[in-house]
């Protein structure tokens, strides 16, 4: 496929934008798959080209984040594993599952984790850390369903990690957030191979929207390391709403 350049176009702002909204706190892929879809892109061509753009930017988050220091490695790598197997079982789920039937649960839960995030304690980074066994435990426990999430449906997964990592876990918001973009860096980075074999990446169009996505988590991740959670709460809460709304449409859009 050699799309024109509209593509380009509609695309690469798009994309820019997203990657602002992904490097602050995850929920890049709402905006960033229409985009693709408008620009005349199949389904499949649209989900394996931003992949790679996403491969790219969230590769600079990570990066940013390393330097520092909100990575903790060890922690992140092992949640990492086990996303990935969460991943490959959502993915088989995906052929038996019926997606209405995620998509009238996240209308339920959605509303809940907004208000958590503007009532809640779920960002408030002075709450009593975890045991490291505990710690752990839920780390695997949630970067499994995350991951299988991700590979069933995926939309809001680096949004979500967010959110959990911080309310359960109970990571500092800069370690969530490092921590979360490694998940999300090694979950693309594996679906993106696939993608790549099988001849689905828009190659050119994934580069230069990845250009963009490089530079937007630039900008996002520089607003979050300036503003912290001041940054974090309005984006994720857009996300959300987002989120929300688009479910809706497509849950009454199938009715009639």
């Amino acid at each position: 496929m050699n799309p024109g350049i509209m593509a380009y176009l509609i695309v690469c702002p798009l994309v820019l934008l997203a990657g602002i909204v992904d490097g602050i706190a995850g929920g890049g892929g709402l905006i960033t798959l229409p985009a693709y879809m408008i620009a005349g892109l199949p389904a499949h061509a649209a989900i394996a080209t931003n992949k790679l753009a996403s491969t790219m930017g969230t590769s600079v988050a990570v990066y940013r984040y390393t330097r520092k220091g909100y990575v903790r490695w060890a922690y992140a790598l092992f949640c990492a594993a086990f996303a990935l197997a969460g991943s490959s079982l959502g993915a088989r789920l995906s052929l038996l599952i019926r997606e209405n039937v995620l998509k009238t649960v996240m209308l339920f839960l959605l509303p809940l984790t907004a208000v958590l995030v503007l009532k809640g304690r779920i960002l408030d980074e002075e709450r009593e850390p975890r045991s490291k066994k505990a710690a752990y435990l839920l780390g695997a426990a949630i970067s499994f369903s995350i991951g299988m999430y991700d590979g069933f449906y995926g939309p809001g997964t680096g949004t979500f990690l967010l959110i959990l990592l911080t309310a359960v876990v109970r990571l500092r918001l800069q370690e969530a957030n490092g921590v979360a973009k490694v998940i999300n860096l090694s979950s693309n980075a594996a679906s993106l191979a696939v993608y790549l074999f099988s001849g689905a990446v828009v190659v050119p169009l994934g580069l230069a929207a990845g250009c963009f996505s490089i530079l937007g988590n630039w900008i996002g991740t520089s607003l979050f390391i300036g503003r912290g959670v001041k940054a974090v709460k309005p984006v994720m809460i857009g996300v959300l709403v987002v989120f929300f709304l688009r479910e809706a449409y497509d849950l009454l859009s199938g009715l009639f």
